[in-house]
């Protein structure tokens, strides 16, 4: 079948309440738009255009994929003329498969069967609702044929009652498209070109007009507020969280984690609650990640464990470190094997080599560190001048004390010992103890001044 698929994408969203274009607000940290740009390429289309309007560079300016073909709506007269102005951009066979750019969770199976469901003429998806109100009206005749599509504010009291709606998403053969589209009206009482309007005129021409459900309702949501947003953020989060535990991944509390990207995890993956994924994460087997933690383009090897309140981006854990708790690992740091990282250490652009330890307050920056090194709390690289960043190398099986500052650039040698306190601007040779401050004296005849009375 020869596929061509048009996202209508133009509509401003008003009661966003926002200055960004409805379908670049997000769920599961991607824009809604391209939720169902990503589903329509599973269908493998010959064509994919977008149809945009409110926003229209924003739009085209965060989705750059050189694939999508773009139809300008303006003005805005409705879903009929959106499809119109997409066109140009179609193939004149096949079908024509219309999506919404603010609709993000629509399957790929359904859609699947909507398109089988097309190939003998028309196709609508429909839903049963409880409450239809808001939606168009799927009327039928008496032998349970789709005959036409009703509006909220056009249909009666009796087609008002009726609990099947229109989604919006159809399957439509091309070659009858353009001039269905030319013989809509806009006498309703919205005074907009109804897409819907074309089921009539199938039934007019003797075109069978077949209505497909999908599996669940969450499948055909909009989204129109902030309030439906946030509604559709934990119906796919909760979708992601039960994909993960059905994988074997041990989630503390399924409602208490929020993946915005993708998240791999191997075997005997442990999560705690409230924990952040975003963009690429990727959890080795029998990794452990504590409560609170927000983890960003990171990957973490077999048997580590990040303890609570961690915030990791763009950085690499060796197999069985700890991090944390309270740890913070930024663009460029990378952990080798059993390393140590403890609580209010930040690491940013630095390789730690295997089983070296920064356990407590110390600040790592563009350094190299070897292997078996112990950094003391209060230790900090002063890796930037004002105006350039400078690098550390601290070599294998060093000892820098408590309190240190490693002035860049400056090399710590292969087992050498720094005492604390010591402010380090030049190369410690190795196997030597450095030490730098002032020599300690004790005044016996010193006194505490005291708190002098008030008046």
């Amino acid at each position: 079948m020869n596929l061509n698929v048009v996202i209508l994408a133009a509509g401003q969203g008003k009661r966003m309440h926002s200055n960004l274009p409805k379908v670049l607000h997000p769920v599961a940290g991607k824009a809604l738009v391209r939720h169902v740009i990503d589903t329509a390429r599973t269908l493998q289309p010959a064509g994919l255009c977008i149809v945009y309007g409110y926003g229209g560079d924003v739009v085209r300016a965060a989705l750059p994929d050189a694939d999508l073909g773009w139809a300008l709506q303006e003005p805005q007269l409705g879903t009929g003329h959106a499809v119109q102005q997409a066109l140009p951009h179609l193939g004149s066979s096949g079908v024509t498969l219309v999506l919404y750019g603010d609709v993000p969770l629509t399957q790929p199976e359904t859609l699947q069967r909507l398109l089988h469901a097309a190939r003998d003429g028309l196709a609508v998806l429909t839903v049963e609702l409880t409450d239809p109100t808001g939606y168009g009206r799927i009327v039928r005749d008496a032998a349970g044929r789709v005959v036409r599509i009703v509006e909220q504010k056009d249909a009666s009291s009796d087609e008002r009652a009726i609990r099947e709606v229109n989604t919006g998403i159809m399957a439509i053969p091309t070659e009858r498209l353009a001039g269905w589209l030319a013989g809509l009206s806009n006498n309703n009482a919205q005074g907009e070109y109804y897409l819907t309007d074309v089921i009539a005129a199938a039934v007019a021409e003797g075109v069978p007009v077949a209505a497909v459900q999908p599996q669940a309702e969450w499948e055909v949501l909009g989204v129109n507020s902030k309030v439906q947003l946030a509604e559709l953020e934990r119906i796919q989060q909760r979708r992601i969280a039960q994909q993960l535990l059905e994988a074997g991944v041990r989630l503390a509390d399924p409602a208490r984690i929020d993946v915005r990207g993708d998240l791999s995890c191997g075997r005997d993956v442990a999560i705690d609650v409230n924990c952040v994924f975003e963009g690429r994460v990727e959890l080795a087997e029998a990794v452990e990640i504590g409560p609170h933690c927000v983890l960003k383009n990171v990957r973490v090897a077999a048997g580590a464990r990040i303890a609570a309140f961690c915030h990791l981006e763009d950085a690499v854990v060796g197999p069985d470190c700890i991090v944390g708790p309270y740890a913070r690992l930024r663009p460029g740091a990378e952990l080798g094997p059993e390393v140590h990282i403890g609580n209010f250490v930040e690491i940013k652009n630095s390789t730690i080599a295997a089983q070296s330890k920064a356990n407590h307050l110390a600040y790592v920056g563009d350094a190299r560190v070897g292997e078996r090194v112990n950094i003391g709390a209060g230790t900090i690289t002063c890796n930037y001048d004002g105006a350039n960043k400078h690098l550390t190398v601290i070599e294998d099986d060093a000892f820098i004390g408590s309190d240190t500052q490693l002035v860049a650039p400056v090399t710590v040698g292969r087992g050498a010992t720094l005492g604390a306190g010591t402010t380090l601007t030049k190369d410690a040779p190795p196997d030597t103890l450095t030490v730098s401050r002032a020599k300690q004296v004790s005044l016996a005849a010193w006194q505490r001044p005291v708190k002098k009375p008030k008046k």
